[in-house]
């Protein structure tokens, strides 16, 4: 995993923030990238004066955006067309689509901002989304928020944490399971304070 590390390292130093957004970009896609260790890496370089802290974070942020929009117009395309044309096979038909669609436009949003907090969510999450046929204005609020909320902390973690950053990328390899118990505490957290919240609502 050093080797990797260093690879990525070399990338950033001579392509700059052009290497972070088509990386980041492919990697939410579902590419093999360990996105969080490239941001904290790119952090740590902006840190040491490597790289420019704004183009950095652009990058960052437009890069998720872009992949996290590429899953989601594949779903919307393929996806769709593979479960409307051949979900009956499966068992699925337009009524389990519709619900799956009341299900992401209600809770299921959340998954889009919080689950790039989650190794594995953040790449289905887009497809699914599309694939419900989640209208866009939803799907890029609550997705396009979290692109943002994901890149500034852990581009914030490699700057802030810059001299500990070897100690930093051991954790993110060692223990990705405390990403997702904490990912899965959030969203669980959100979903009870919804349904709730609005239970207390006077009718």
């Amino acid at each position: 995993m050093e080797y990797l590390h260093d690879t990525f390292a070399q990338w950033l130093l001579e392509y700059g923030s052009i290497a972070l957004f088509f990386l980041l970009a492919l990697g939410i896609v579902a590419l093999p990238i360990p996105d969080e260790t490239l941001m904290v890496i790119s952090g740590v370089m902006i840190h040491q004066g490597h790289l420019y802290a704004i183009p950095t974070i652009i990058a960052a942020f437009l890069g998720s955006m872009c992949g996290i929009t590429l899953s989601y117009v594949l779903g919307r395309t393929a996806g769709h067309f593979l479960f409307t044309r051949y979900g009956k096979w499966v068992g699925i038909n337009e009524k389990n689509m519709k619900k799956a669609h009341d299900w992401f436009e209600y809770l299921g949003k959340w998954t889009l901002t919080f689950g790039y907090f989650i190794p594995g969510v953040r790449h289905v999450t887009g497809i699914f989304a599309g694939t419900t046929s989640l209208e866009y204005p939803t799907f890029a609020l609550f997705a396009y928020t979290g692109a943002a909320i994901w890149a500034t902390i852990f581009l914030s973690i490699g700057y802030f944490f810059g001299p500990y950053w070897t100690c930093i990328l051991c954790f993110l390899d060692e223990h990705p399971y405390e990403f997702i118990v904490a990912g899965l505490f959030i969203f669980l957290l959100i979903w009870l304070i919804k349904r709730y919240g609005n239970s207390n609502e006077p009718s």
